[in-house]
């Protein structure tokens, strides 16, 4: 995995914007699409809303999709399995770049058909100990739904086909969920630091 990690890290170095193929395995990709197809179907995913936990807005015009937030409690092998890969990525990272990761938080991601999230940053004004930005995509159909990244006056379009990690800073670029014309599954998170 190493040689996966370093591909993500030196693609970000040169670009601001970390993109790395088979980050997430398929045959893992394809439990965690049934962990969240299970969880939409039991009506777990909540709608999700912007700011933090001690004042989020719930306003669909800006974002429209559903999360689960990821937790080693729930005791699921194949999230653990991710928890494992992350907890991999974190210390390469930590070790190669000097990055002083302490933690992180993830959740699932659903985009049900026509969903999208407005042009936004990572990172919240009262508390930036959010460091880095990551999804890991698990859609293997994929008809809309792309990553739009702002970099001053030009853009980058992501697809986000299963397997596929993005990796950048979350206080540094803008960026958009462009429309989505099937469920778009993902991992999405932050890599934190002490703050």
């Amino acid at each position: 995995m190493e040689i996966i990690f370093d591909k993500l890290i030196d693609s970000y170095l040169a670009t601001n914007v970390g993109i790395v193929k088979d980050f997430l395995s398929q045959e893992l990709s394809a439990h965690l699409v049934d962990n969240i197809t299970a969880l939409y179907a039991g009506e777990q995913l909540v709608t999700a809303g912007t700011g933090n936990e001690l004042l989020i807005n719930h306003n669909k015009l800006i974002r429209s999709d559903k999360i689960y937030w990821l937790d080693r409690i729930h005791n699921n092998i194949y999230e653990n399995v991710f928890f494992d890969l992350m907890d991999s990525f974190v210390s390469h990272l930590n070790r190669s770049c000097y990055a002083g990761i302490t933690g992180y938080e993830f959740h699932y991601t659903l985009y049900e058909k026509g969903s999208f999230y407005k042009r936004h940053l990572d990172n919240f004004k009262q508390n930036g100990n959010r460091a880095f930005s990551m999804i890991m995509y698990l859609n293997s159909e994929v008809d809309g739904g792309a990553l739009r990244i702002y970099q001053g006056n030009d853009t980058q379009d992501i697809s986000p086909n299963a397997g596929k990690s993005v990796f950048f800073k979350s206080n540094e670029l803008e960026h958009e969920v462009l429309i989505t014309h099937l469920p778009r599954m993902s991992i999405t998170g932050w890599l934190k630091v002490a703050g």
